[in-house]
């Protein structure tokens, strides 16, 4: 499998990576600053997904598995228009993150020619397998991902240093609430939602989340909400 540099999970990063991907300014990643509904009233709206950020311990990983085979018995079909893509790459779970929050979301506007847009054209009719593949052998996407990857606050990461968390995002698509994991074979559905309900929604599957391992506190929460 091959590695690209893991990216930080910081608001300023991120938000400027999606604009070098060709995403338009009027949109962010903003922190999230706790699961209260005080602190959630305070996200600006529309929040577009939520994107959550967890370690990999062995439980999450034990439980990760357990779903996968449960979802592969069921032969779910999504919607047609639900983009989700598998994860190839090592460390590259933000990336696929901000693409699977940004391209669930159509009225978020992509520049056209810019990387993400040609990379959506040239997926949108793929299998999550084959748009898996077509990221891995995306050189634009990769140097857009290593750039942004050496900013942040904190001090760049070795490609081979073992990172233990793991970026997920939380969309709304025809009334549902989506888990996209590029790790999992399958999006995970978690019942009915709405725009103005996503964000609370999301957050009581983050809860369940968390109770996995309930010793583990390194847990982070982001949204891609309207610039403020």
């Amino acid at each position: 499998m091959d590695c690209w540099l893991p990216l930080e999970s910081n608001p300023d990063v991120l938000s400027k990576y999606m604009t070098d991907l060709g995403v338009s300014p009027l949109w962010s990643i903003v922190d999230i600053y706790g699961m209260d509904d005080e602190l959630l009233d305070m996200v600006p709206k529309p929040l577009k997904s939520l994107i959550f950020l967890f370690p990999c311990s062995k439980a999450h990983e034990e439980r990760r598995a357990k779903e996968d085979e449960e979802l592969k018995s069921k032969n779910i079909v999504h919607p047609e228009k639900l983009f989700f893509t598998r994860q190839y790459i090592h460390n590259a779970c933000g990336t696929i993150a901000l693409i699977h929050a940004i391209l669930n979301n159509p009225d978020i506007e992509v520049e056209d020619g810019s990387v993400l847009k040609k990379y959506f054209d040239d997926a949108k009719n793929l299998t999550p397998e084959e748009r898996g593949k077509l990221l891995n052998n995306s050189k634009e996407f990769m140097e857009k991902h290593e750039s942004n990857a050496q900013e942040g606050q904190t001090a760049t990461p070795d490609i081979n240093d073992a990172v233990y968390h793991h970026f997920v995002a939380f969309v709304h698509v025809d009334g549902k609430l989506y888990e996209l994991d590029g790790r999992k074979n399958f999006p995970v559905e978690h019942g009915s939602t709405s725009p103005e309900t996503l964000l609370k929604d999301a957050v009581q599957v983050c809860k369940k989340f968390i109770e996995v391992d309930p010793t583990e506190v390194r847990f982070t929460l982001l949204g891609l909400a309207p610039t403020q």
